[in-house]
């Protein structure tokens, strides 16, 4: 079971959320063997900093992606509200007590979060959302598992629905074009929970107890851990680190079209990030690379944001 100490306030310095005192980059060592560099991906689906950072994974894996294999790992941030205080020292007693701290970190990191759902109609537990992407994986690989977790975000954090009712996540799934209710029956059930377990199982042993955790390991068992939300930079250096080298070959970026066709919806910041375009020169920028008539562009919570058509 998930460590149930983890904590749902996030470090707005450190961009960590879970347990304090975490070192932000470490070097670690693994026992295990491994064949190629695997790129380990600990998260949940209420961890506003991992949604934070997704406008720097996602060039990440763009331009790096061909020097490590991704997994994404499930860590369990939330398994229920208790009687009493869940983290008393980041004054977080219940709830309606994440909502201003999620309007915070989306305000700073500026990808939209309207937190206003943990006061009306809170998230119990991140465990569903969970075990939905578990199955997910099981039975239509990473990708799009992967691609649920983004949908399962922008719903929560920018859209305000909660991600832990069975509903939700049915419409989400059968939005992509899958089975809702197939796949969230089967995330009840007693092989869904081990499927989440084994994560849980991956997540200590990994050590991560913070969220979003990157670990890198490599042929000789040797790893790069880097906890909370960073700055690009991070990610190249701990990269070249594990790889022991000064140089890597990035991949050029996808165009704004190819991205937009995959992702569906892109925030004005994940836009800035991956082509280093400034956020006043965003609209122009779009106007630019994308056919008119094939998005359209809107605002929501003070930001803009693409959508394909």
């Amino acid at each position: 079971m998930a460590n149930k100490q983890n904590s749902v306030m996030c470090d707005m310095e450190t961009g960590i959320c879970g347990v304090a005192g975490e070192k932000e980059f470490g070097i670690i060592d693994f026992n295990q063997p491994t064949k190629t560099i695997d790129l380990y991906y600990v998260t949940d689906p209420i961890c506003s900093h991992c949604w934070a950072i997704e406008p720097v994974l996602r060039r990440f894996k763009e331009q790096y992606g061909h020097y490590f294999s991704f997994h994404t790992v499930m860590g369990g941030l939330l398994e229920k509200w208790g009687d009493g205080p869940v983290d008393p020292g980041n004054g977080i007693h219940g709830p309606a007590d994440v909502a201003g701290h999620w309007r915070e970190v989306g305000e700073h990191f500026r990808m939209p979060i309207d937190g206003s759902l943990m006061i009306d109609n809170p998230v119990q537990s991140s465990f569903p959302p969970s075990r939905v992407f578990k199955v997910v994986q099981k039975h239509h690989g990473n990708a799009v598992a992967y691609e649920y977790l983004r949908r399962s975000r922008e719903a929560l954090f920018v859209f305000n629905q909660n991600i832990g009712e069975t509903s939700v996540l049915e419409e989400i799934i059968n939005q992509m074009g899958l089975d809702g209710k197939v796949i969230v029956d089967e995330a009840q059930k007693e092989s869904g929970e081990q499927l989440l377990h084994e994560d849980f199982a991956l997540t200590r042993t990994l050590g991560a107890r913070g969220f979003p955790t990157i670990i890198m390991v490599n042929e000789d068992n040797k790893g790069v851990r880097i906890v909370g939300g960073r700055p690009f930079e991070y990610y190249v250096d701990g990269l070249k680190r594990i790889l022991d080298t000064e140089e890597l070959k990035p991949k050029e970026q996808p165009t704004l079209s190819d991205l937009i066709a995959k992702e569906k919806l892109l925030f004005s910041k994940e836009i800035e990030v991956m082509y280093d375009v400034e956020k006043q020169d965003i609209r122009a920028f779009v106007e630019k690379e994308l056919p008119a008539g094939s998005y359209e562009i809107k605002d929501i919570l003070g930001e803009a944001y693409i959508h394909a058509q």
